[in-house]
This record gives C-alpha cells, sequence and structure tokens, in this order.
C-alpha cells in the first residue's frame, strides 16, 4: 500500500501516519519535518521516474510507502502519476488543504467559479490567455513562469494579481499588485499560487458547475443582439461557419481585425478565449466596448489601423478572423498569416480580393479552403404569410496550419 499524505499549507504530517513505513518519499522540506520511523529510507523527490522505481521495488515486496506533497496531492499532484503507475486500488490518499483554496481563503473569496491552470513545467501562455478570458484565476507558478512573467504578459489587461508565497509558513506573504508591480520583482521561489481577478467581476453569481461554466446555451447570435451601425456586421449565417473554422476555446488567443461591431470577437470571447479586436474606427471602439460589457465578456480593443496596428501586439495568436481591410486586405491576411498558430479565417464581399488573400495564406504555409455563403431568410408578407429575401453573398475564406498541441509542438 502507498499512502499519500498532503502536508496541507505547510503542516507536518503527524507521526501515526507515518508509522510503520518502510519507505518515504517526498520533497526535502517535507521530509526534514516530518518524524520518520527509525530504521525508514528516504528518497527526496527530484527526476521522478527513480522515486518511482524503488517505489516499485517496496509495493512488489508489499513493504508499505509513504510519499509526502504538498497540499491536495490530487489536485495537480503526484497522485495522478502514481494512479497511473501502480493502480487507484494501491493508494490511501490523505489529503490536504491545497494552496489554491487557501489564497482564496484568505483575501475572502469563495472559489466555486475559478478557473484553476497550471503553469508549472507547461508553457505560460494557456495561463496567460485564461487570465485574460476569465474574471477569477488561479495559476500554478513554476520556474520562468511566476508572477513576474505573468504580469508582463498581462500589460494592457485590466487584471489583479494576488501572489500567495510560503502558505502556511512563519514567512507567508500573501501580496495585492498590479500586473505591471508584478513584472518588475524578483519573487523569489516560495510563491504557491497567484490568483488573477477582475476586481469588478471577481464575486460572481451562484453557480451550480464549479469551474469555467457550462458552454454558452448557443452562438451564431442575431444581429439584434449587438449594437451596430447601418447594418454593418458579420451576419449570422458567415459567423456561425466563422466560428467553426476559427475553433475558439478557453487558453486560446484570437484577434478580431477590422472588427466593426465585433460581433465576433464577442462571440469567441462567449466560447472562452482571450480576444483582442483592431478596429480603426473610433466610434466602431466604443460600439465594440459596449457590446463586450453587454455580454458579460472581456475584449481588449485596440484603436488603429491594420496591418500597422498589429505590430504592437506582443502575443500571437491561435487564430485570427479578418473582417475588414479594403485595398489593405492582402497585406492585412499576409501580416495575420505570418503569426497565427492555428488558423485565419477572411470574410469578403468583394471577389476580386479573393486570389490575394488565398495567396496571402499559402504563401504562410496554410492549406486554404473557402465557400460563398448566399442565403434567404423568411421575411413577412402581409396576409400571414412570408417570403425570402437574400442576404448579401460573402466569400469566406480560411487556411488551417497543421494542428499545434498545447506545448506549440506540431501533432
Amino acid at each position: 500500500m502507498i499512502t499519500v499524505i498532503g502536508t496541507g499549507t505547510g503542516a507536518a504530517p503527524s507521526g501515526d501516519v507515518l508509522a510503520g513505513a518502510e519507505l518515504v518519499v517526498g520533497g526535502r522540506r517535507h521530509l526534514d519535518a516530518a518524524r520518520l520511523p527509525d530504521g525508514a529510507e528516504r528518497v527526496v523527490l527530484g527526476p521522478l521516474a527513480p522515486a518511482l522505481d524503488t517505489i516499485g521495488e517496496y509495493v512488489a515486496k508489499d513493504r508499505p510507502v509513504v510519499v509526502l506533497a504538498s497540499g491536495d496531492p490530487g489536485f495537480f499532484g503526484i497522485v495522478r502519476v502514481l494512479a497511473e503507475r501502480f493502480g487507484p486500488e494501491l493508494l490511501d490518499v490523505r489529503p490536504g488543504v491545497s494552496s489554491v483554496a487557501a489564497a482564496f481563503a484568505r483575501v475572502g473569496l469563495p472559489w466555486d467559479d475559478a478557473v484553476v491552470v497550471s503553469a508549472h513545467g507547461r508553457r505560460l501562455r494557456t495561463a496567460v490567455n485564461v487570465c485574460r478570458a476569465r474574471a477569477k484565476t488561479a495559476v500554478l507558478t513554476g520556474p520562468g513562469a511566476g508572477p513576474a512573467e505573468l504580469g508582463a504578459a498581462l500589460a494592457g489587461w485590466d487584471r489583479v494579481l494576488v501572489v500567495a508565497s510560503g502558505l502556511g509558513s512563519a514567512d507567508e506573504r500573501v501580496e495585492r499588485v498590479t500586473p505591471a508591480e508584478a513584472a518588475a520583482r524578483d519573487w523569489g521561489t516560495a510563491v504557491n499560487v497567484v490568483l488573477c481577478l477582475d476586481e469588478a467581476r471577481a464575486l460572481g453569481p451562484l453557480r451550480t458547475v464549479a469551474g469555467p461554466g457550462e458552454r454558452p446555451a448557443g452562438w451564431a447570435l442575431d444581429e439584434a443582439e449587438f449594437a451596430h451601425r447601418d447594418s454593418m456586421i458579420t451576419k449570422f449565417e458567415v459567423r456561425a461557419l466563422a466560428l467553426a473554422r476559427l475553433g475558439p476555446r478557453l487558453g486560446d488567443l484570437v484577434w478580431d481585425v477590422g472588427a466593426g461591431s465585433g460581433s465576433v470577437a464577442v462571440e469567441c470571447a462567449r466560447l472562452g478565449a482571450a480576444v483582442v479586436a483592431v478596429e480603426k474606427a473610433p466610434d466602431g471602439v466604443e460600439r465594440i466596448r459596449a457590446n463586450a460589457a453587454a455580454h458579460g465578456v472581456d475584449v481588449r480593443v485596440v484603436h488603429g489601423a491594420a496591418p500597422a496596428a498589429l505590430e504592437e501586439l506582443a502575443d500571437d495568436p491561435d487564430a485570427v478572423f479578418v473582417g475588414g481591410g479594403g485595398r489593405e486586405l492582402p497585406a492585412i491576411v499576409a501580416a495575420c498569416a505570418r503569426r497565427a498558430r492555428r488558423a485565419v479565417v477572411v470574410a469578403m464581399a468583394a471577389l476580386d480580393r479573393v486570389p490575394a488573400a488565398r495567396q496571402a495564406l499559402t504563401s504562410a504555409g496554410f492549406s486554404c479552403d473557402g465557400v460563398l455563403l448566399q442565403s434567404s431568410r423568411l421575411a413577412p408578407l402581409p396576409g400571414e404569410v412570408s417570403r425570402l429575401a437574400a442576404t448579401n453573398p460573402v466569400f469566406l475564406l480560411w487556411g488551417v496550419r497543421e494542428p499545434l498541441d498545447r506545448e506549440g509542438v506540431a501533432q
């Protein structure tokens, strides 16, 4: 049997749970804080494989093993690895209070509506994009993915970071800082977790489903759901296919270039992505912000004309929607294609621009496809009858790269 003990936020395990253990495995600080049985072998966790091999030797001889871990070892912890290697039936897990639960407790906030993402041993971009998209996120940090790096990546986003270090110890610190303040400091190695909060929305409504919540009940919303100018909005039929090709999801970054009313940007944000909308018209900028607020999502709006405005966007997007551009369209598509990790979708009313846009995508290594969308909607006539009213045809072109996994590696 393998007894896995979560030490909570700094608490040492009691002697009775260690009694009889012939092998005790854990981090150096856990082992130093525990009263180990006389004669027990101790293994300091470093590389995981040798420790698992040693545990396997003891398990094979039915000799008792204790593994010490931080917090709740079933929450982004060692329980997963042990269960995969030895089977869950051999585990006796005794969890402590996780650092996430402790950090939220310290600031007096519930966390059933928080999204928890690990950046420990993983690339930071997924955690950053979740922080951009959600009002309440807990980030488990690691080397090269700590408060400073997170703060630098959140420049321009309205967030507050709560940095919890040394939880449960005499050196415990819980500090509330801006992203810029976080980026300017050396935080050392004692950080447990960083909470990223949009304070205006941090105390959300009562939830039934914990975590990121359910996907929206519908998408490709009616144009009436958005403020727009003179019907200058991507129609819902076009938006439906564009969303399918963009594939926005939690952890992604999407650009909406030539955003207009921001209908595509808002829908991508509703589906969980972090979104940057680029719009050159001042009234359009305000309209996008109003539409985002009306739908309860966070969209960062950049006022400027593409392609030049794209140069100030530091992070490469997973997907891009291009809904405007005029004569500059080929140059805009080319600029987006150079940086998009997964897909670029372009909506065009002028068919003359299709060849140049397609060339821009294929030249950047995308495989290309497209369709001319023509639809007719039911419109009422006198006498309680209906006719078909045609909408303007739109050509939708999309380019797709070879799929990447969440770490940016080609699949």
